[in-house]
């Protein structure tokens, strides 16, 4: 199977942070910043209340308070999100690490995701990825839909629209599903050249970023 390594994909949408460190520049923090990881996500979870997707999404967060106790100290304006997402195909080799949420913020601050086995399918027919994100120093919360991907090999991630979350540390999870496809030789079973597979996250990606 051909696919673009996950290597790959993190340098790819570590390039498109430098993008975010630039435009933010002036929001950036002088020394890194410890965050409870446990009580922000408890937050976070009274932000999904009524919505059951991203309840149960960081339901799962909660249950594995080791994984998210984990993660690191939040140090930029934007970055890859500090806890990657599992999935049921992992980087393509089975269940297990898949990618990670990102924020970026070349046309305004988005939320976006990177990872997984290939590139991001341009048609996400039937899969829908989402991410709950929450304002700890506002209080401002919301949901956004992850649907803008362009079809070209530099373009590693998929991203929601602008969002206006406020400046402050917000605190943020990716769930849902996601098409990926890859180069196959064009036969019967894949009339156009490529193979899709459908990822589900088992764990999603949860990350803090200053705004």
């Amino acid at each position: 199977m051909r696919r673009l390594s996950f290597v790959r994909h993190f340098s790819a949408a570590l390039a498109a942070t430098a993008v975010v460190a630039i435009a933010f520049g002036g929001h950036a923090t002088a020394e890194p910043v410890a965050i409870d990881w446990t009580a922000a996500t408890q937050q976070l979870r009274v932000a999904a209340a009524g919505n059951p997707a991203a309840e149960q999404a960081v339901d799962r967060l909660l249950a594995d308070r080791e994984r998210i106790a984990e993660a690191r100290e939040v140090a930029l304006p934007a970055q890859p999100y500090q806890v990657p997402a599992h999935s049921d195909i992992g980087r393509g080799e089975g269940p297990g690490v898949y990618g990670s949420g990102i924020a970026l913020a070349t046309d305004g601050f988005r939320f976006g995701f990177f990872g997984g086995p290939g590139n991001i399918s341009p048609n996400q027919n039937g899969a829908k990825l989402e991410v709950i994100w929450l304002n700890l120093s506002n209080g401002r919360s919301g949901t956004e839909v992850l649907t803008e991907h362009n079809d070209v090999l530099v373009d590693t991630t998929i991203r929601s629209r602008p969002v206006d979350t406020g400046r402050g540390l917000i605190v943020t999870a990716v769930y849902g599903t996601l098409w990926h496809r890859w180069s196959v030789p064009v036969s019967d079973a894949n009339p156009d050249g490529y193979q899709y597979k459908l990822g589900t996250i088992s764990f999603p990606s949860l990350g803090a970023i200053y705004n």
